[in-house]
């Protein structure tokens, strides 16, 4: 409570929290099927009618309404990147702790390892995933996950290393402290401020990522819709039906916002480098 009291006196806490609970909360209605209208059903009349009272953002080329579309939308995109910065954070996590516990051959190994996924720009590598497995959302985590895996894990081998030679630790070791007690006791409770930050920063590349691969048509698969989706749809209206791209991308790039000025708030807060001196 009291971190979370800190984020919230944050300016950009205040703003990055207030934006990803109004989506969250959007998801969640969307998800539960509390909709304006039927994301799926075609109204074929009502096509491409401009936003008004009865359609907020209005309607797509078939007909259906484009607000409750953006509803089920954000839950799916979220649902894509909270899972995969999931997988990259906890497959990560071992695998930095892992090569600096051990260290010697094995941090070589796993951090090279590390290192040729990270040459890879991240919108590549997926992609190139998601065309080896196929395309579809579970596809998508898998991808995400991986493409982010080598960050995470360069984020907890570094700190972990300068842990493992500190005093607690040779104490543990000295009274007989198993190596899984040691590593989730003293090495990884010492790694939850720099694993928070990274997770929050995280969702937004990972929102952007499982974006460009649905609009592309590798990511989530029509009619389901995500935002990537949506904008893939919208591309060849541009000039006659502009809110059909314009909703979307605003979404995007708000949902993005949100998680940097939270993952902002949050490295302030947990980085005792940036605390103010008493004078």
């Amino acid at each position: 409570m009291g971190l979370l009291r800190a984020v919230l006196r944050h300016p950009s806490g205040r703003i990055g929290a207030a934006i990803i609970l109004l989506f969250l909360v959007v998801a969640a209605l969307g998800a539960i099927g509390l909709t304006p209208h039927d994301p799926l059903k075609q109204y074929v009349i009502d096509r491409l009618k401009p936003p008004s009272g009865t359609y907020w953002f209005g309607t797509d080329l078939l007909g259906r309404d484009t607000f409750s579309r953006l509803m089920l939308g954000i839950g799916e995109s979220f649902l894509v990147a909270f899972a995969s910065v999931a997988v990259a954070a906890t497959a990560g996590t071992v695998i930095g702790l892992f090569a600096a516990w051990w260290g010697h051959l094995w941090d070589g190994i796993l951090m090279r390892i590390m290192d040729v996924l990270l040459a890879f720009p991240a919108i590549l590598l997926a992609l190139l995933i998601v065309a080896i497995e196929g395309p579809g959302v579970a596809t998508s985590i898998t991808a995400i996950g991986i493409v982010y895996t080598p960050i995470f894990a360069r984020v907890v081998r570094a700190p972990a290393l300068a842990l493992k030679g500190r005093e607690f630790v040779e104490a543990a070791r000295t009274f007989g402290s198993s190596q899984p007690y040691i590593l989730s006791r003293h090495l990884l409770l010492n790694l939850v401020a720099p694993l928070t930050v990274q997770i929050t920063l995280a969702l937004a590349w990972a929102l952007l990522t499982e974006s460009g691969l649905s609009f592309l048509g590798l990511g989530t698969q029509p009619p389901a819709p995500s935002l990537g989706v949506m904008l893939a749809e919208s591309k060849s209206m541009m000039t006659r039906a502009p809110w059909l791209m314009v909703f979307p991308g605003l979404t995007i790039m708000l949902a993005i916002l949100g998680f940097n000025l939270f993952g902002d708030a949050l490295r302030d807060i947990l980085d005792p480098r940036t605390q103010e001196r008493p004078a």
